[in-house]
């Protein structure tokens, strides 16, 4: 074995080393540094949630994990990314070999968006059967359309005035379920789509209407399993057109 040969076996294990346990990677245009914390960091503030909230979801008591991760000090098990990445709606080597912040910086990436389809119609007055045909589309940004699957709503009725009128189109990130006082598309009845404000109780929920001319809508545990009630999706943005 000639020393050029010993050279290349010595360079492809450290490159397979800094790969593994400092993420890493040797590319043409230089060194391209992959940390797992700064993924996380980056996936939670997309999500609008604090450390705290994140860590709640991922079963920790306290937000001290997390701060950990995204600072550093530590990664999280293989276990646990399998759960990050599952809960971010992305694959495990995405989270752990991709810079995510860096997707789509680039002039032609970053200058178009995400379409996303315009379902029928749904009230957000008296309920009305929910139309699946799609009747428009709108296009929302790829950072955003990271962080889960999308679609949108046009909503008719003034139920929720004043904030979102009779003609608007809501952009809803699929979900079975959202915080107190969180903007809501749901299932009444399993046909039933109506646009709400959710309250959450002990036993129950409600879906409330932002026009106080409208009574809230009160589920009990048995009514949301019996009827359903089930919830599609959180409203993340408001489109109007004039």
């Amino acid at each position: 074995m000639n020393y050029f040969h010993i050279l290349l076996i010595f360079t492809q294990t450290m490159l397979i080393y800094f790969h593994k346990y400092y993420n890493i990677i040797f590319t043409i245009e230089g060194v391209l540094i992959i940390s797992i914390g700064n993924n996380i960091r980056y996936l939670r503030t997309q999500h609008g949630l604090s450390q705290e909230d994140l860590a709640e979801k991922l079963g920790y008591k306290s937000y001290t994990t997390i701060t950990k991760w995204e600072s550093g000090v530590s990664e999280p098990t293989l276990k646990k990314a399998s759960e990050i990445a599952s809960f971010f709606n992305l694959s495990v080597n995405d989270l752990c070999d991709t810079d995510l912040t860096n997707i789509g910086t680039s002039p032609t990436q970053s200058s178009h968006g995400v379409i996303v389809n315009v379902l029928g119609r749904v009230a957000a007055g008296i309920p009305i059967e929910a139309i699946e045909n799609v009747i428009d589309t709108e296009e929302i940004t790829k950072d955003l359309a990271r962080t889960g699957k999308f679609f949108g709503l046009r909503i008719r009725g003034d139920s929720m005035e004043p904030d979102i009128h009779n003609g608007d189109t809501v952009i809803v990130r699929q979900q079975d379920d959202a915080e107190n006082d969180e903007i809501v598309i749901a299932l009444v009845n399993g046909n039933d789509g109506v646009c709400k404000r959710l309250k959450k109780y002990e036993s129950s929920i409600a879906l409330v209407s932002l026009n106080a001319n409208y009574e809230p809508m009160y589920f009990s545990q048995k009514e949301i399993e019996d009827k359903p009630v089930r919830i599609l999706g959180k409203v993340v943005e408001l489109r109007r057109k004039f």
